[in-house]
């Protein structure tokens, strides 16, 4: 059987897969999350060189007025934060080329990463809802939290269905 590869911009839920995957890369992993491993305490720490002034601001605002478990830093939390940084931030190099190009070799990667984010998401809202850090605003914790659900569930959708995702039948 033969398969045509479907170009990028016939694949409309791709590129929104690949802004979201530049956006956690640029942003996300290396200007937010990295944030929780470079300041170990955010009551007691000098501005680091990365992530800018600006960004570590924002992110203790953040957990000063919503997120209270992105303040405390608990070892699993921090476990996460390391996920992220070593497996996910280069994953999302890696898919950010192989979306665009529609190159079918990603697909158990993703299927891996999907499976992996969902599993840490879940365990993180748990903890929002009913764990010792649990947020005061749920609703806003929610929403800012679930694009790392919606998202790996459209990768598992795309990536499960078929071994050629990127391609159709000629």
């Amino acid at each position: 059987m033969a398969y045509k590869k479907i170009p990028l911009k016939q694949r409309p839920l791709d590129i929104a897969l690949v802004v979201f995957f530049v956006i956690n890369f640029f942003l996300v992993t290396y200007m937010i999350d990295i944030e929780q491993l470079v300041i170990t305490d955010p009551g007691n720490f000098k501005y680091p060189v990365w992530p800018p002034k600006w960004m570590v601001d924002l992110v203790h605002w953040y957990g000063r007025n919503f997120d209270p478990v992105l303040m405390a830093r608990p070892a699993w939390w921090r476990a996460t934060i390391w996920i992220d940084s070593l497996f996910f931030g280069p994953f999302y190099l890696v898919a950010t080329y192989a979306f665009i190009k529609g190159k079918n070799w990603i697909r158990f990667g993703a299927i891996i990463w999907a499976s992996v984010m969902i599993t840490n998401v879940t365990i993180i809202l748990f903890e929002e809802i009913n764990g010792q850090y649990a947020t005061p605003e749920l609703g806003r914790v929610l929403m800012a939290n679930a694009a790392w659900l919606i998202f790996p569930a459209i990768v598992l959708y795309r990536m499960w269905r078929s071994v050629h995702p990127f391609s159709k039948e000629e």
